[in-house]
């Protein structure tokens, strides 16, 4: 390991030790603070945040989408990149201030393989259970990374189910890509009883507590996994905030876990699934909504001024959902997302 340095989080005041070697994210996830954050591998600007003091900071590889050159110029880094070489204070400027001190430190585990089911033609439902530690608490919307065995790689994917601690399973909804680097293992290497080597929990997509707002759900492909999460929670725990969940596929093939969202009712009286799809196969029995997801919701919703919305799925969904939110009365700061990245990190 490197030398260590302090790292002063603004306006929140808090301050941590960075060794050298990690990143600024990797460091306070490890020390349990929750900073906001998505892809971990500076594509998505989740985690930009403004430099207020210190100058020898050098970044990992990342994209000049998430943090174009002018933007580094006067300041602004990426946390999920960033190595400090000196004390350094930085503005956090997308965070929840209630839930920075509220995370859960990473831990490395080994969970065996329990079940591989193929629940679309792309969509994989990834069940593990975890041999050490035997259970792992997590937030529902959070995340694992699990390493690609004989590489040095690692993918991110988010937990479908609630918990570890009856049974230690985790859950997962995984989309494979052509020739994706965990794709191709997950469909023609790994099989039922082997064991992965995992990492986690991470992120930020987790249930705020606001008993009073509504619950906008937009989730697209594998982003139905922390959504499903999420939603399998609120029955838990018996939350019955008016929500909407609105989820998009290309056909009625690519739809998985229906018959499971639509029974939620019975445990959340105010809750409506409304899913779309984009391109209906000819002679396909389709009596639902037709559409891009984000076109669905905004025939659906006129006023969102009192509500929270969750989006996961693709960049481009999330990246039009969005406006469309704020146009709708959303506030920025209670719309939270997580964009499923593909380039080294295939969710």
């Amino acid at each position: 390991m490197g030398d260590k340095h302090r790292v002063r989080f603004e306006p929140v005041g808090i301050e941590i030790e960075v060794d050298e070697e990690q990143t600024v994210l990797r460091s306070a996830s490890e020390q349990g603070l929750m900073l906001m954050h998505g892809c971990k591998e500076g594509q998505c600007a989740a985690c930009k945040s403004f430099v207020l003091d210190g100058d020898d900071i050098e970044l990992d590889r990342y994209s000049t989408f998430a943090l174009p050159d002018y933007e580094k110029e006067e300041g602004f880094t990426l946390l999920c990149r960033a190595h400090v070489y000196e004390d350094v204070t930085i503005e956090l400027l997308n965070f929840d201030e209630e839930m920075i001190r509220s995370g859960l430190p990473i831990q490395n585990a080994v969970a065996e393989v329990v079940s591989i089911d193929h629940v679309t033609h792309d969509l994989r439902h990834l069940v593990l259970r975890l041999i050490e530690p035997a259970e792992i608490m997590f937030f529902p919307g959070q995340y694992m990374d699990i390493q690609v065995p004989g590489t040095d790689e690692t993918r991110s994917f988010s937990m479908a189910n609630t918990s570890s601690k009856e049974d230690g399973r985790l859950e997962f909804v995984i989309k494979v890509y052509p020739d994706g680097l965990f794709s191709s293992f997950l469909d023609n290497t790994l099989q039922v009883g082997d064991r992965l080597d995992l990492t986690g929990p991470f992120g930020v997509f987790t249930l705020r507590d606001a008993p009073d707002k509504d619950l906008i759900f937009v989730g697209g492909g594998a982003g139905l996994a922390p959504i499903l999460s999420l939603l399998r929670s609120m029955a838990e725990r018996g939350i019955e905030r008016k929500a909407v969940f609105y989820y998009g596929a290309r056909t009625a093939k690519d739809l998985c876990f229906v018959a499971e969202i639509e029974a939620l009712r019975e445990k959340l009286p105010d809750f409506q699934f409304v899913p779309a799809l984009s391109e209906p196969a000819d002679g396909e029995d389709w009596e639902g909504e037709i559409g891009f997801v984000t076109d669905v919701l905004k025939r659906y919703e006129v006023d969102l001024k009192g509500a929270h919305a969750y989006l996961c799925g693709p960049p481009p969904m999330v990246e039009a959902a969005m406006p469309l939110l704020a146009q709708l009365g959303t506030p920025e700061k209670h719309i939270y997302y997580d964009k499923f990245t593909t380039t080294g990190g295939e969710d």
